[in-house]
């Protein structure tokens, strides 16, 4: 077999399709799907952020040549932001990973043949588990890929290859909403749908900067025809809080006190929605009563928020008729998030702010396919959001897969920071890391690298070659990128959009899910997916475990449906005969908790793990920094248009009274410094920050050597956004910022 894979890799130009087909004939790999692009424009949904938009995408020889928003998609209607213009010339770097590469004695990462790959792959990982145990291995995944491929990559690890520890790089964005929901409501379930932007009266945005963020949820705000009032809660003057009706520039991490406050001022003025709270949740009295120490005077002196404001704030929330509550990262990347996001659903519940147009306590997810890897990443949850610990879950998974339901674990595995400081700890010694950027995006950047080469054995899949992860890998295995592929993504309001094959990956690149498929040939569990031979068929499985779950979309009867209506939020049941491009949840009163009740869940705030002090005094805040970025900039930065609309190199916004204070000049190179890393970055003086704060984007590789390794205890959620540093312009004794 390994002969005539070599000889089939050469025949056709080192093409793993080619490797593929000659398995199927003979070996059970599976079948590859053609490109299924007949006409001459196709839509499908961009893999940016979860706004998840309509492209039309433009074909010449059943090639992309150019691609356009969709019209009449319900989600963008005809708008796309900088990133979603230029999805498909990212696509084009000349730093695309195209064919295997193996780290030789010599120290380089060398090209190898897949099935040199493979073998290794295989080689190395089983002689870590024989001689450190089944737990000694980990994965990391992603929220970038299909839903269908995230599911195969779980199902493989943790049903094939005995890997109990794996989670997705959605712990660094989304987690905390997911326990918040969890806890709340029964289920992780976003109530909202983006008609809910246009219909309310009151918008208030916590943490959240939509108009940078997600440009196109700002847009659907925009054609609100009621004159909304706009509140933003956020420490810095964001693009957003700029077209704010209100803007309450709260002290870092003071959300908790002043979301209390409010809840008390709507109880003190009568605002409560009573019959809402008797009849459809439990503990309101517990969390009234928590409420009491939170007086307005309590909450000006923890969040720099007058008194007065507060009140009037709290006012039009308890008088508006249609409120909806948005948040997103300045929340979930938080040592408390899961609390504030509770806060937030408490207000919402109290007010009965939930379940009709307009209103909500919604969280607006980060990744394109966050909300699939929430549901079906089988990291964290079991498939489609069951329970790992519950036996009747693990069962019922099994009889859908027919596997033997002893290969499901009966443990959770490790989240995120446990896998990194399992490696600390010498219990992880291999790693799996799937489309993500570790080395860049996880928090203590510095303690991040020496983990991964502490590890026996790294291997990184990505679409490129050159991110820093993969500098650091044992092995690369070249995946394809959005646009080459198929499958499905779900979006932030739960809409299941399709994603097709409109290009061919380069070289020997290949979607995931071949990769995986290959993976599970040379392990020898392939006969558990034998089922599975493309996205399509993983799809059908994905119904089925979708089958009364609160997210069962059993009523969707395949890509075709998807694609003629638009896309489908869940839940879209076999018997519902709903047609309707727009649902929301909870329209009846009844959430998942078994009594169909939603929970106040409360906690007394907590102290900033790392406040300023004389040494450093001052408090660095991150986020996103424009339209045109996005993340760690492994896609973004391979335009040459989106380059142009934003700085290439790494700045810091510095209130002008701190400038002065400092003696910090505009537009100098300053050092940025922490308990843990110095770098150098431009200085921007602006009022955008408060005295006392910094904020430098999150999309710049070296800002996360600066932060601090402190998670939320329910979520275990990076706390990014907030920690101690000092600026000071440059000595000539500084070297660079490798220091």
């Amino acid at each position: 077999m390994i002969k005539a894979v070599k000889n089939i890799v050469r025949q056709h130009e080192g093409k793993l399709t080619s490797a593929l087909r000659l398995a199927n004939g003979g070996h059970g790999l599976g079948r590859l799907p053609e490109a299924r692009v007949p006409d001459a424009t196709t839509t499908m949904v961009c893999g940016f952020c979860s706004t998840g938009c309509g492209l039309n995408v433009h074909l010449k020889d059943q090639r992309a040549v150019g691609m356009t928003p969709a019209t009449e998609y319900p989600v963008n209607l005809g708008m796309a932001c900088p990133k979603g213009w230029e999805a498909l010339e990212v696509l084009k770097a000349d730093d695309r990973a195209t064919q295997p590469y193996l780290r030789k004695p010599s120290g380089k990462l060398e090209p190898v043949d897949w099935d040199r790959a493979m073998r290794t792959f295989v080689d190395e990982f089983k002689s870590i588990q024989a001689k450190h145990g089944p737990d000694s291995l980990a994965f990391i995944s992603t929220g970038q890929i299909p839903t269908e491929e995230m599911a195969f990559l779980g199902s493989l690890a943790k049903f094939g290859m005995g890997i109990r520890h794996g989670d997705g790089n959605t712990r660094q964005c989304m987690a905390t909403s997911v326990v918040a929901y969890k806890q709340a409501f029964g289920f992780d379930a976003p109530p909202y749908t983006y008609a809910d932007f246009e219909a309310s009266d009151v918008l208030v945005f916590i943490g959240a900067n939509p108009c940078i963020a997600h440009p196109i949820m700002w847009e659907r705000v925009l054609r609100n025809p009621n004159d909304p009032r706009i509140v933003v809660i956020d420490p810095r003057k964001t693009e957003t809080a700029i077209a704010a009706s209100n803007h309450l520039p709260i002290n870092p991490k003071s959300d908790l006190t002043l979301l209390y406050a409010m809840a008390r001022e709507l109880i003190g003025q009568g605002l409560v929605d009573e019959e809402f709270v008797r009849s459809h949740t439990h503990d309101f009295d517990l969390f009234a009563a928590h409420l009491e120490t939170f007086t307005l005077e309590r909450a000006e002196e923890v969040s720099g928020i007058p008194a007065d404001e507060i009140r009037r704030i709290a006012e039009m929330i308890g008088r508006g008729e249609r409120v909806s509550f948005w948040w997103t990262m300045g929340v979930n990347q938080s040592y408390e998030g899961v609390r504030v996001a509770q806060a937030i659903i408490n207000i919402a519940l109290m007010t009965g702010n939930i379940g009709q147009p307009g209103t909500g306590a919604n969280s607006i997810t980060g990744q394109c396919n966050a909300m699939g890897s929430r549901l079906f990443s089988n990291t964290t949850n079991l498939l489609g959001g069951r329970d790992f610990t519950h036996e009747s879950d693990r069962q019922t998974v099994a009889d859908i897969l027919n596997i033997d339901a002893r290969r499901i674990p009966d443990q959770n595995g490790w989240a995120y920071d446990q896998i990194i400081e399992g490696i600390a700890l010498d219990k992880i010694k291999g790693l799996w890391i799937i489309a993500t950027n570790t080395v860049h995006s996880w928090i203590n950047q510095k303690h991040a690298r020496a983990m991964l080469d502490k590890l026996d054995f790294l291997v990184v899949q990505d679409m490129y070659h050159s991110t820093e992860t993969a500098a650091q890998a044992d092995l690369v295995l070249p995946a394809a990128g959005w646009g080459e592929k198929e499958g499905t993504f779900i979006n932030s309001e739960r809409r299941i959009g399709p994603l097709k094959r409109v290009a061919a990956p380069p070289g020997q690149a290949m979607a995931d899910f071949h990769i995986f498929k290959l993976v599970a040939h040379y392990w020898g569990c392939d006969e558990l997916f034998s089922e599975w031979n493309d996205p399509a068929d993983v799809f059908e499985s994905l119904r089925e475990l979708s089958r009364n779950q609160p997210c069962d979309f059993t009523g969707i009867g395949g890509y075709e449906m998807l694609d003629q209506n638009g896309g489908i939020q869940w839940p879209y049941r076999s018997e519902s005969g709903d047609d309707a491009q727009e649902r929301r949840l909870f329209e009846d009163g009844r959430f998942y908790h078994a009594d169909g009740k939603a929970r106040f869940c409360f906690d007394q705030p907590k102290p900033m793990p790392e406040p300023p002090d004389m040494k450093y005094p001052l408090v660095l805040l991150t986020g996103r920094g424009t339209a045109s970025q996005w993340h760690t900039q492994t896609r973004t930065g391979k335009s040459a248009i989106l380059r142009k609309l934003y700085p290439q190199s790494i700045y810091v916004e510095i209130n002008h009274a701190d400038g002065e204070r400092f003696e910090i000049e505009h537009g100098k190179t300053i050092i940025v410094e922490s308990r843990r890393h110095r770098i150098r970055a431009k200085s921007f003086l602006t009022n955008t920050v408060r005295p006392g704060q910094i904020f430098i984007p999150m999309h710049y590789e070296t800002v996360n050597r600066l932060t601090r390794a402190d998670f939320d205890p329910y979520s275990r959620q990076p706390s990014y956004k907030a920690c101690a540093v000092a600026i000071r312009n440059v000595h000539y004794t500084d070297v660079d910022e490798e220091e």
